[in-house]
């Protein structure tokens, strides 16, 4: 063999070589490159699992203020309700005794007396109560007032209607505290 053919095949050999150890470099590096790929994909994954947990937590935690926020509320719009309640006998005794010295003809006693109700009607309206109107002649709502007595009628639009109203209703903000007692027509 000549010079140059051990030349020529030393500079072939060599780059067989210079071949064969990029494609093991190249191979080392697509396995590298496939690792990291993985790991990325598998971080990715994590992170949209503790975002998406996240953001539950947090939908959570809002829905847990609001409805604290809300029950907050509502304790102090009925805060004074079991004393109200425990108040409306004595409301309802004012209103008896001012129409029984009416009956009486007694106005003076029924106008200082009346000035006391008011006052003291007044009071417990500034702590959220209101009358529930409720007037002869209206269609009775069970939802609404509390059926005592049915009594027959004479009159057939009466049927069904309220006749009278023995105790007055009262709500204290949206609740009812006191349904009205009332007497139908049958």
């Amino acid at each position: 063999m000549s010079k140059k053919t051990k030349k020529e095949t030393k500079a072939k050999d060599k780059d067989k070589q210079q071949k064969t150890a990029q494609k093991t470099a190249e191979k080392s590096q697509d396995k590298k490159s496939d690792k990291q790929t993985d790991k990325l994909v598998e971080l990715e994954q994590m992170l949209k699992d503790e975002k998406d947990k996240y953001l539950r937590l947090y939908a959570e935690f809002e829905n847990y203020r609001r409805r604290t926020s809300k029950e907050k509320l509502e304790l102090f719009e009925t805060a004074a309700e079991k004393v109200i309640k425990n108040l409306l006998p004595v409301l309802d005794d004012f209103e008896r005794a001012i129409a029984e010295m009416k009956k009486n003809n007694d106005d003076e006693m029924a106008k200082g007396v009346s000035l006391i109700y008011d006052k003291f009607k007044k009071t417990l309206e500034k702590e959220g109560l209101k009358d529930i109107e409720v007037n002869k002649g209206d269609s009775f709502d069970p939802d609404i007032h509390e059926a005592i007595v049915q009594i027959p009628v004479n009159d057939d639009k009466m049927k069904g209607k309220i006749v009278d109203v023995v105790e007055k209703g009262y709500k204290l903000g949206p609740k009812n505290i006191r349904f009205p007692k009332v007497v139908t027509g049958r």
